[in-house]
Order: C-alpha cells, then structure tokens, then sequence
C-alpha cells in the first residue's frame, strides 16, 4: 500500500506481472475511487464546458462521454479528464486524484462568466470500479439489467449493478475493453464483492496501481503528472484530436518538441526521469518506463526534438551512469485484437 493523492492505494494484490497478464488475458477489477468527480449543470452548462474543456462537448449526446482537457492559455495541461453528459444541461467530469481541488477551483473562477451555469465538487457520492478485459462483458452482465452489448466505447447507461443504483460507463484506462461503474461509497464493498464472485470462472482477479500503470503505457495512454503537465500542450503530447476548433492551429506555431514512443536497442530499463541525449546533447527526459509483461520489451516515452521523432530515429538514454540505446516506434505499443 502506498499514498496516491491522498488516497492509501494498493500497488498489487498478487503480483504485478500476475494483474497485467490476466486483464490482457480474461479480466482485472481496480479500485479507482480515488478519481475525484465535479459536476457542472444549469441552463448555460454547455457553454461553460466548451470555454472551459479543449474537445467539442456540443458533440455530446445524453449517454456519451469523451476524453477531454482542461488547457491553460498556453495551451498546456492543468488537468486530462473524461466528460460525460448526464443530460442537456448536466455534466459530469472524472478528473485526476491530485487535482480535485486545483481543478474544481478553475472550473469556478470561470463559471462566474455565464449565467446560468454551477458547479459541485460531487467526488464524496461516487465509488468507481474499473473492470478491463475481454472477459470483462460477460462477467458484469449477470449483475445488471443494463444491456452492455449495445453500449459503445464511451458510451454510458443508469441501471442496477448486483442491486444497487449506479452508472456503468464503457471506458477504461488499460487499452481493453471493460466498464467503469460509478456507484455510492456505502455500496461499493457490496457492489465489488458481486464482481470478483461473478468474475472467478472467468480468470478475473482484483488488480492494484502496479499494474494499471503498466497496462496503460502498452496501450499508449498519457499519464498526467508524468507524461503531460502546465509544461506540455496537447500537441506535443501527441493529442491534438482533443482539441477542437482554431486553438489547434495556434498551439501547432512554434512546435519544437513531441512526445514518442521508444524501446530500448540495449539491456536495461528506462525509468521516469532518466536523462535523454541526443547526438551526444541532453535533449529532456523519459517521462514514463518500464519492462512490460505483455510485448516483454523495455519501453517508454519521452519528448524529442521534432527531427528526431520519426521512427527509427535513434538516441541515448542515462541508466544509472551507463548510456543505454533507444529507438522511436509508433504509439501505442499494444493494440487489443477486436
């Protein structure tokens, strides 16, 4: 167990390779209660989220979610969250354990500029459970009569799961298939005692933070506080998509540097904060790292210099005084078969 923004987290259960390999295989259940939840709602409430989120929420239908941002001017990260929109005037937003509060206060400030428009720190009334894997389906079925088949990737439905009222969302942060289920914090033991019962046939076993970081680096998922931050901006990260309308021009001016990809060509393991070089010259550092259990390589991500980003493009990582090999592949590292 170690602190995780303010929360006590487990790392692992049974093992760290153990987790990842059996969400990749059949299926891993996470607690990510920690997730902090703001609520925006009022008549003005689409307005205040397409000011204040970088992707097009206008494009949202009651039932839909997106991944999104909250940008600075400069158009670097104070927060990567997921929105969903609960009704026309109703939204909810999933953002980092950390930021809560930073991010609930900017949400404030600036709702102050439309009429009808408020905002609630809603994070006490939700637990969140993640089941990820391809077995993920037909273990949460059983328990509720929302029908998941019809569900779409980021789509979210209101329903009973193993009797208690919640919301079972078809999002993940793994790279497979699987469902978010928010419910009340009372409910939750409840609500995840049913799952692993429903999931034992099936190979499901609960997984810790270890796991669910490694598992999203395969699938090429950015990692806030790592990978992205109020020095990145979305296109240096490589997430431009979110960013709707002119600001994506604007932010494209002036790009120096991009977030890659790249899997060590010599022993070793890059892990985050390793130093870059490149031609002999300290070029940044690796943002996230590891040997993963799935593709069994050493991989990471860092930011280049635009010239070197292409793949096949060659640099140099600092292990513990040793210059180690690195080469640029395409993002993700893992694709899940369909």
């Amino acid at each position: 167990m170690v602190e995780f923004g303010g929360w006590e987290m487990p790392v692992e259960y049974t093992g760290i390779t153990q987790e990842h390999l059996a969400v990749r295989s059949a299926a891993g259940l996470f607690d990510v209660s920690h997730m902090g939840e703001i609520e925006i709602a009022g008549k003005d409430a689409l307005a205040a989220v397409q000011s204040i989120f970088c992707n097009d929420a206008a494009a949202l239908q009651p039932g839909d979610a997106q991944y999104s941002a909250i940008l600075t001017d400069q158009g670097t990260f104070v927060d990567d969250v997921v929105v969903y929109r609960l009704r026309g005037d109703h939204f909810l937003v999933v953002v980092n354990a950390a930021n809560v509060i930073k991010d609930y206060n900017w949400i404030a400030e600036r709702l102050a500029a439309f009429g009808d428009a408020v905002a609630m720190d809603a994070s006490s009334r939700y637990a969140l459970l993640a089941v990820q894997g391809p077995a993920a389906q037909g273990i949460v079925q059983p328990l509720t009569g929302v029908e998941l088949a019809s569900l779409k990737h980021y789509s979210f439905a209101h329903g009973e799961i193993a009797n208690v009222l919640g919301t079972i969302s078809r999002t993940g942060y793994t790279g497979e298939d699987g469902f978010e289920i928010f419910v009340p914090p009372k409910q939750a033991d409840r609500v995840w005692q049913a799952i692993l019962a429903s999931g034992q046939p099936a190979g499901l076993i609960p997984c810790g933070l270890g796991a669910r970081d490694t598992l999203r680096l395969e699938a090429g998922m950015r990692l806030y506080g790592s990978d992205i931050d109020e020095t990145t901006t979305a296109l240096e990260a490589g997430l431009g998509w979110i960013v709707a309308g002119p600001r994506r021009a604007q932010m494209a001016a002036g790009l120096t540097r991009k977030l890659v990809g790249f899997e060590l060509t010599d022993p070793g393991i890059a892990r985050h904060g390793y130093d870059v070089y490149v031609d002999g010259v300290a070029a940044g550092k690796v943002t996230s790292g590891t040997q993963t259990p799935t593709i069994r390589k050493s991989i990471g991500m860092a930011y280049l210099p635009i010239a070197k980003t292409g793949a096949g493009s060659e640099f140099e990582i600092d292990i513990r005084g040793r210059r180690a090999r690195a080469r640029v592949v395409p993002l993700p590292f893992y694709t899940r078969a369909k």
